[in-house]
């Protein structure tokens, strides 16, 4: 865990600099909501093009793909989320405040000093625990009995008030994958195995208090369904590959592996369609909670949509003409959680003269701001050559700020801590002879660099 990195202090600065703001805020907000703002939009538009790049444009047997939010409520049926896409959910007998019940466990246990696993309990075991340690509401009042509680956001399509018909908000951003496996295959040049990717949003109601922007009612994954023969290929050995590449990527975004763990998923807690589950969590100030999953699905989807559909979803093998259902395995990346964790393991504060300085030490490649540009006064000589510095140097990198505002110790501030890598000074020396101060954001060296040679120099400290 970051010593520095506390929910309050992340928080703070999420706000004052623009990262991630309390949802409807000046109607008093609404719980498990969030906007991002303009530097964690472009952190998070970082991330997402890193993803991408990784995963699938680098890559020969992967895929993109762009779903509806709203499917035919058949999916959800034939997927088994209607039935099995619940939480388990206890009251305050007192206020009726809702609360799940499977984290005011894992909370009692923490206080405790101690660690537990309950996902995926049946309400009678949970109710087991609670009453046996007398676990009491956030409120101090007796809790009621557990039951399920299904997390599918409903909505209704139609015209007429009498005539809509129910659909819902996907609670999950695979099933547009499932849905569209045969339309991929008779349109791209694709063969097994092969993967089907996708970034976008899901929903879930969720009633407890999600700790930031870790659990949200609306939120982002990036997530593709890798199909394979389970004839031709060990699922053992695909998994443990995407084992690798799923911790290589967690390591490229610059987070540190201390603050890293896989955890596989005991059999109880496991989804309905899961043969394996494994997570990489993340040592929040909270504990380790999950950030990436890895899945084996089997064939348990494409084969409930074949049944309940009457499509044929199988793949011919075209050198032995031999029909089968394909399996998946499902690397899901949390895109918006993710925003938080890398704001929780950047976050540092360092001492400097008789000061602290914050800093956030984002890898260079997804920090929102590449550069900014200062002159060092409000001298018009001086602003002129800063303006026709940040011209050349936006240009060539796109994410550079301008900033005049005249104390360089502010300027220099503001830029650590919403992560920007270099910031480059226009002084008086720099009308004389055509060089500019380059300040290092993590060891604040500075370097004295030709204006003529300042685009490779940055292009080469931020790739």
């Amino acid at each position: 865990m970051n010593q520095h990195a506390t929910i309050e202090k992340v928080l703070s600065l999420s706000k004052r600099r623009g990262f991630v703001y309390p949802s409807s805020e000046i109607y008093g907000g609404l719980a498990n909501t969030w906007d991002f703002g303009p530097y964690g939009t472009q952190l998070k538009n970082n991330v997402r093009d890193f993803w991408w790049q990784t995963f699938i444009a680098k890559r020969d047997d992967m895929v993109g793909l762009d779903a509806s939010i709203i499917l035919n409520p058949k999916v959800w049926q034939a997927s088994g989320h209607t039935a099995s896409f619940a939480d388990v959910m206890v009251e305050d007998t007192v206020n009726r405040k809702r609360f799940r019940a499977d984290h005011l466990i894992e909370e009692f246990y923490e206080k405790k000093g101690k660690e537990i696993k309950v996902d995926g309990m049946t309400p009678e075991q949970l109710e087991e625990i609670i009453v046996t340690e007398k676990i009491k509401s956030p409120d101090g009042n007796l809790l009621g009995k557990p039951r399920r509680f299904n997390q599918l956001f409903e909505t209704r399509i139609g015209i007429l008030e009498d005539s809509k018909s129910q659909a819902f908000l996907r609670g999950e951003i695979a099933q547009g994958i499932f849905m569209n496996f045969k339309n991929v295959l008779d349109s791209v040049r694709v063969k097994i195995p092969f993967g089907i990717a996708q970034q976008g949003k899901a929903f879930r109601n969720e009633i407890t208090m999600g700790k930031f922007i870790h659990r949200t009612l609306e939120f982002d994954l990036m997530e593709f369904e890798y199909f394979f023969n389970p004839d031709g290929v060990q699922w053992e050995e695909l998994y443990a590959y995407w084992e690798k590449e799923m911790w290589e990527f967690a390591l490229a975004l610059g987070l540190n592996p201390d603050n890293l763990r896989w955890r596989e998923h005991e059999e109880f807690e496991r989804s309905h369609y899961s043969k394996m589950t494994k997570d990489i969590e993340y040592d929040f100030p909270f504990g380790f909670k999950e950030m990436f999953g890895l899945a084996y699905r089997t064939d348990f989807d494409l084969r409930n949509h074949m049944e309940n559909s009457g499509k044929d979803l199988t793949y011919t093998d075209p050198k032995t003409n031999k029909k089968f259902i394909p399996h998946v395995i499902e690397p899901t990346f949390g895109h918006s959680r993710l925003i938080g964790i890398l704001l929780f393991d950047a976050y540092t504060e360092e001492p400097v003269k008789d000061d602290v300085r914050t800093v956030l030490k984002l890898a260079p490649k997804l920090a929102p701001v590449k550069a900014a540009v200062f002159p060092l006064q409000k001298d018009d000589k001086l602003q002129e050559l800063a303006r026709r510095v940040h011209g050349r140097l936006k240009e060539a990198v796109t994410y550079v700020e301008y900033d005049n505002s005249g104390n360089i110790g502010k300027m220099y501030r503001r830029q650590d801590e919403i992560g920007t890598p270099l910031c480059v000074t226009v002084d008086y020396d720099s009308l004389e002879n055509n060089t500019v101060t380059i300040r290092d954001r993590d060891s604040m060296k500075q370097d004295r660099v030709s204006i003529d040679a300042l685009v490779p120099f940055v292009q080469e400290k931020i790739a």
